[in-house]
């Protein structure tokens, strides 16, 4: 008698814990499946070289390296303009500079776009 209730108080437990770890990885699985996101009207406009209104693989790859291509721009001209030893590295205080610089470039855009209002 005593070996049936242990058996009801063990199983019932056992898919309580199966449950609680199975849960997030299900809902993990889940939000990992969301479809991509669709191309901008601009994007379309740009990349849709058949002008189906639908970005296949190819156009969808060169939008991607074209996005990339931009980004390896970007880096390599901040990297001209705050690399002060020319290691091609940001240091800490090349970083800082850069950070510092941008902030007070977003600061004045702010006071401009307020002045602008008044």
């Amino acid at each position: 008698m005593k070996l049936k209730s242990l058996r009801f108080l063990i199983v019932p437990g056992l898919l309580t814990l199966a449950l609680a770890f199975l849960t997030p990885i299900a809902s993990a699985q889940d939000s990992a499946a969301k479809p991509a996101k669709a191309p901008s009207k601009a994007s379309l406009k740009k990349y849709d070289a058949n002008g189906d209104h639908q970005l296949d693989e190819a156009e969808t790859a060169k939008m991607k390296a074209d996005a990339h291509d931009k980004r390896a721009a970007q880096q390599a001209e901040k990297l001209a303009k705050y690399d002060a030893d020319h290691d091609h590295k940001l240091s800490k205080e090349e970083t800082a500079a850069m950070k510092a610089e941008q902030e007070a470039a977003k600061q004045a855009k702010l006071a401009a776009k307020t002045a602008d209002r008044n």
